[in-house]
């Protein structure tokens, strides 16, 4: 989740319709700029005993944030509380239960990607054996309940956390117990946009079955492949899910800004703080009329602000953000962003992949979406073939998007190798889930504390 340290004392007042619009207007950039931003995130527990440390404990989040400096990161502050570590490879913050996320910096190949990946990694390991900590790599908390979790001092969640009973029954497992991986990418125009987005939305079913990662609730097996996937299926139904609207004629960013409109607030941010908004319109903010600020309209950085506050599939600020993978461990955090920008950033592999999904209904889109947390690659898509059949047609053309692209590290090697972890979990039709799932009810003999092993 976006990280806020500071008001912007030159902040224009929005007066006009054409400063909605022009977040996603000033993404455009032509395609020798386009570039990749991966984010992931990782459970953080004490070696000693598996408990999610707190942030105030010794070897606590706010020591290993602090451990950062120490390799050139700098601290970023919320009322006197370091939140956020910043440094040339993007910043590193916590989530709302102390799950460490590394929001990586624009980069342009896969192997800088992935370089960056492997030097973040390398320090939280390095940090972790001086403060007696681990990293596990999964989509959800496979054994703790919320009352184990603590809760970091960012007064977003505050909000948030009273907020989320109010609208769904899962909000909270969301915020304290899931970990994802994402990947953020540029578009060109409008029309690239649009058609990237439908893309997305279209096959991020396919990509939650490839990184499905989180089978374990409590510490027995839930019934799902990615839990966290369901979980956002009572989350929020306002700020959430699959947008049937974006594959509608006239789609644009102008029926964005319609939609982000209808998103009920979170939160304002004064004076270095935030304040409830939880439920208030944004469009009652435009006119002067937001009940906790009367008379006040909002700034530009109130929107950017509130456009961080929705949570669909895949959602759309300054670039486009792909949404649907559980978090896990290094090879498929290299995996996502090389998935995505074989299929987008490429146009002949971006035809393609429309091609295969355009004709798809909307109803049969929702279908596959929901069908996917309890049946992985085994869900069934229009036509009849799985997703797994799937996969393998869209891995394909993913690779023949990053083959196209042409960058090669210094031994010579294109991006596509990065795909091979997806290649095997294709081939097998298991998705990571179903492995650790055998490992539970085969080796593991029911002990849930044996995934432990399976960290960073």
């Amino acid at each position: 989740m976006s990280t806020r340290n500071a008001s912007n004392e030159d902040d224009p007042v929005i007066e006009s319709r054409d400063q909605l619009v022009a977040p996603m207007q000033q993404g455009e950039k032509p395609k020798s700029d386009w570039q990749i931003g991966t984010e992931h995130e990782k459970l953080v527990y004490k070696r000693d005993d598996f408990h999610a440390p707190s942030y105030d404990e010794e070897g606590g989040i706010r020591d290993i944030l602090l451990s950062l400096k120490d390799f050139g990161w700098e601290p970023v502050e919320e009322g006197g509380k370091v939140i956020a570590m910043a440094g040339d490879d993007g910043t590193v913050s916590l989530e709302p239960a102390g799950q460490l996320e590394l929001s990586g910096a624009p980069l342009r190949t896969l192997h800088e990607t992935c370089n960056e990946a492997g030097r973040h990694l390398a320090q939280v390991k390095e940090i972790g054996e001086r403060c007696g900590v681990g990293f596990l790599g999964l989509g959800m908390w496979p054994d703790k309940t919320r009352e184990e979790l603590p809760v970091m001092p960012k007064g977003r969640y505050e909000i948030m956390m009273r907020h989320m009973p109010r609208v769904g029954t899962l909000g909270l497992d969301m915020m304290l117990r899931t970990c994802t991986i994402q990947v953020n990418l540029d578009y060109g125009s409008e029309a690239d946009m649009v058609k990237k987005f439908r893309v997305g939305l279209a096959l991020q079913p396919l990509a939650t079955a490839l990184f499905a990662n989180s089978p374990f609730t409590e510490g027995k097996p839930n019934g799902y492949l990615s839990y966290r996937s369901h979980i956002w299926s009572d989350t929020d139904p306002q700020r959430t899910g699959m947008l049937p609207f974006v594959f509608e004629d006239g789609f644009g960013y102008d029926r964005w800004v319609d939609y982000m409109l209808d998103v009920p607030m979170y939160f304002v941010f004064r004076d270095g703080k935030y304040l409830d908004a939880a439920g208030l319109s944004f469009r009652d903010f435009l006119e002067g009329k937001l009940s906790i600020l009367p008379g006040e309209k909002p700034t530009q950085s109130d929107w950017w602000d509130h456009l961080s506050t929705a949570f669909p599939e895949v959602r759309l600020k300054s670039f486009l953000e792909m949404r649907g993978a559980d978090g896990g461990p290094w090879s498929r955090i290299c995996a996502l962003p090389a998935f995505w920008v074989g299929l987008l950033y490429d146009q002949t592999a971006l035809d393609a992949a429309w091609d295969v999904v355009k004709d798809w209904s909307m109803e049969e889109r929702e279908a596959l979406r929901n069908a996917v947390p309890k049946e992985g690659l085994a869900a069934r898509i229009p036509g009849g073939r799985t997703l797994q059949d799937l996969g393998k047609e869209v891995l394909d053309i993913a690779r023949a998007g990053l083959t196209a692209r042409g960058f090669l590290n210094t031994g010579g090697d294109n991006e596509t190798g990065f795909l091979q972890t997806l290649d095997e979990i294709v081939e097998s039709g298991k998705s990571p889930a179903q492995r650790m799932l055998d490992r539970y009810h085969g080796e593991w003999g029911g002990d849930i504390s044996r995934v432990y092993k399976y960290s960073f």
